[in-house]
C-alpha cells in the first residue's frame, strides 16, 4: 500500500500515457545482439540464438553459476508478472532483442545451495566493434519494475548510448520472471482496492484498514514465504555484480534510476572497484530512513501538484480542474473531491469504481512527467466535472500494473516484499498516530495515504536488513549524480545526500532546473553531460546546472 517510485525515459511518460489512452499498452521496436563478451560483431545475418563465452571463476560461488552461459534467444512477449504485452520487434538498424537467463544463488551465504533464475534482455551495441566499451546494465526504479519489460519500452531514449554499449536490463530478484512474489491473485487484489479505498476516518475504518494490511501480508508469507527474506536490496546489487561477471566486463556500467540509485548506492559499498561509469538519475535520499522517506515523498507530490495547479491555472484559466485561483484554490478543491470519493466512490465503467484511493494513484501516476500534466487535468475534468472516473481510474491501473483484462504484474508485490526485506525502523500501527500531524502539514492531498502506507510491514515475516542503505564508496570510481528541482518522488535534496554519503570525490553533482521525475532526456545540457561521460569519460563539472 506504499508509494513506489519509478521513471520514465525521455519520451516515456507521455508514450505510455497515449498507449493507454488509445487502448494498447505497446512496446516500442529495438535491436540487439552481440556475444556479449566483447568479441568482434558479425555484421552478416546472425543465428536466432548464440550463447555467452563462459566466464572466469567468481569468488564464493561455484563454478557451474560463476562460469555459465548465457544462452541469447529471441525474446517472447513479457509474461503478465513482468507487465504484458507483444513481442519486442526490432530497432531501426535491424537489431533484434535478445533474452536470455542468469542462475544465481537464493542465499549468498549457503552458494552451493538453491538458485532462482534472473530474467535478462539486451540489445546488442550499434557501434563498430573497437568501439564497443561493454555492457550498459540499466534499474528503473521501484522497486519491483521489471527491466525486461522497461527497456524495450523505452529502448529510443537511449540509442545513443548504444553507439558503445550493449544495453542490458533485468528483473531483479522477486520481479517478474526472476522468482517473481506471489501474495494475492488478480481477483484478491481487486477486492482489496475497492475495501481499502479510502483512507481511515475513524476508529472503526482504522480497525479494518490494519485488518486488510495483515491480511495481505498473510497471503505474502503463505504464498512466497521461503523467498521473502533474501529479496534484500544488497542481494540485488550481488546478483549485478555477478552478471558483470557473466557478461565478461571488468567493471560496472550502469543506469540507475529512482530506486535504481539507492541499488547503484548499495552495489558501491559492496563493490566499490568494480564501479566503472554509473549514472544516478532522480536520486533517493539514502539518509531519510522508512518514516523520512514517505515524508520526503509527500512534500514532493505537494510541490509537483502546486506546480501542475501553477501551470494549469495560467493555461487553461476558468477551464483548469482544479480552478482558476491557483494553488490554495485547487488543493481546497482536490481535498474536497477525495473526501467525496471517500464517501461515494465514481462510476467508471464495468462494474469498477473510483475510488479515493485509486483517484488519488491516478494523480499521482500523471506527476511524474509534466508532459502527462495535459492527462492528469483531462482525468481531472471528467472525474470533478462529469462525475466519470474512468480516466483516473485508467492511469491508477497503468500506475498499479494492472491490464484491461483485470490481470496484474507482480510490481506491488515485489514492492512490498523488497522493502519490507530492506527497512527496520518504525514501520507498525503506533509510527501512524506519531506522525500524523507532519504528514498532514507536508501535504493535505497526499499526506494522509502516505502516513497509512507506515504500516505496510507491520507483521512481516522478516525483519528488514537496515535502517538506512549503506553507499559509501571509498575508493569507487567517479559516479555522475543527476538531481531535478522539481522531482516529486526523489525530491532534490536527495542527491546532495547522496553525493556526501558516498564520500569525498565519488559523486559528480549535476542539477536539471525542471520538472519531473528524472532528467536524462529532457535537456541537451543533461544529454550532453550523460552520453559524453558514458561513451567518453568525459567527467562533467560538479555543480553544472542545466534546464
Amino acid at each position: 500500500m506504499g508509494e513506489r517510485t519509478r521513471t520514465r525515459g525521455r519520451r516515456g511518460a507521455a508514450a505510455t500515457t497515449a498507449a493507454l489512452l488509445s487502448g494498447a499498452l505497446l512496446l516500442t521496436a529495438c535491436s540487439g545482439g552481440d556475444d556479449g563478451g566483447g568479441g568482434e560483431r558479425d555484421d552478416e545475418s546472425r543465428p536466432s540464438e548464440e550463447s555467452t563465452p563462459a566466464a572466469r571463476a567468481y569468488p564464493g560461488v561455484p563454478d557451474s553459476i560463476s562460469q555459465q552461459r548465457l544462452r541469447w534467444e529471441s525474446c517472447e512477449g513479457p509474461t503478465v508478472a513482468q507487465g504484458g504485452g507483444p513481442a519486442p520487434g526490432e530497432l531501426p538498424d535491424g537489431t533484434p532483442w535478445q533474452c536470455a537467463t542468469l542462475t544465481v544463488p537464493l542465499d549468498y551465504e549457503e552458494p552451493e545451495g538453491e538458485t532462482i533464475p534472473v530474467a535478462l534482455v539486451r540489445a546488442a551495441s550499434s557501434g563498430d566493434a573497437g568501439d564497443r566499451i561493454g555492457s550498459l546494465i540499466f534499474n528503473f526504479g521501484g522497486p519491483g519494475g521489471s527491466g525486461v519489460f522497461t527497456l524495450p519500452l523505452l529502448a529510443d531514449d537511449y540509442e545513443e548510448l548504444r553507439g558503445g554499449y550493449d544495453l542490458v536490463s533485468f528483473d531483479p530478484r522477486g520481479v517478474g520472471e526472476s522468482a517473481g512474489v506471489v501474495c494475492l491473485d488478480d481477483e484478491a487484489s481487486d477486492r482489496l482496492d475497492q475495501e481499502a479505498g479510502a483512507v481511515p476516518r475513524d476508529e472503526e475504518q482504522e480497525e479494518r484498514y490494519t485488518e486488510l494490511a495483515a491480511e495481505y501480508v498473510a497471503a505474502c508469507e503463505a504464498n512466497s514465504g521461503e523467498l521473502l527474506p533474501h529479496l534484500t536490496t544488497a542481494n540485488t546489487a550481488r546478483d549485478m555484480d555477478l552478471l558483470r561477471h557473466v557478461l565478461g566486463d571488468s567493471s560496472l556500467s550502469y543506469y540507475g534510476a529512482s530506486y535504481g540509485t539507492e541499488l547503484g548506492g548499495v552495489y558501491a559499498n559492496l563493490f566499490p572497484e568494480q564501479v566503472g561509469r554509473a549514472v544516478f538519475d532522480a536520486v533517493i535520499d539514502p539518509t531519510a530512513d522508512f518514516v523520512g522517506g514517505a515524508l520526503l515523498q509527500a512534500s514532493g507530490f505537494q510541490l509537483a501538484l502546486e506546480n501542475y495547479m501553477t501551470d494549469c491555472a495560467a493555461k487553461l484559466a476558468e477551464e483548469c480542474p482544479t480552478g482558476e485561483g491557483g494553488v490554495a484554490e485547487g488543493t481546497d478543491a482536490l481535498v474536497e473531491f477525495l473526501d467525496g470519493l471517500a464517501e461515494e466512490p465514481l462510476e467508471a465503467g464495468g462494474d469498477r469504481a473510483l475510488t479515493e484511493q485509486l483517484g488519488l494513484l491516478g494523480i499521482v501516476a500523471m506527476l511524474y512527467d509534466e508532459e502527462t500534466w495535459q492527462y492528469l487535468s483531462m482525468g481531472l475534468a471528467q472525474a470533478m466535472h462529469e462525475e466519470d472516473g474512468e480516466l483516473l481510474l485508467a492511469f491508477a491501473d497503468m500506475y498499479n500494473g494492472r491490464d484491461d483484462e483485470g490481470r496484474y504484474s507482480n510490481q506491488q508485490d515485489a514492492h512490498a516484499a523488497i522493502r519490507c526485506a530492506d527497512v527496520t525502523g518504525q514501520r507498525d500501527r503506533a509510527a501512524i498516530d506519531e506522525h500524523r500531524d507532519a504528514f498532514e502539514e507536508a501535504s493535505p492531498v497526499f499526506g494522509p495515504y502516505l502516513l497509512w502506507s507506515l504500516n505496510g510491514c507491520e507483521g512481516w515475516p522478516v525483519d528488514g536488513s537496515y535502517e538506512f542503505p549503506e553507499v559509501s564508496a571509498e575508493g569507487a570510481a567517479e559516479i555522475l549524480l543527476i538531481g531535478t528541482t522539481g522531482d516529486p518522488a526523489t525530491p532534490y535534496e536527495g542527491t546532495e545526500r547522496m553525493q556526501q554519503q558516498l564520500g569525498d570525490g565519488v559523486g559528480v553533482l549535476i542539477t536539471f532546473d525542471g520538472e519531473g521525475h528524472g532528467a536524462y532526456g529532457k535537456d541537451p545540457c543533461i544529454n550532453d553531460a550523460v552520453e559524453e561521460y558514458l561513451l567518453s569519460g568525459m567527467i562533467p563539472q560538479n555543480g553544472l546546472v542545466c534546464g
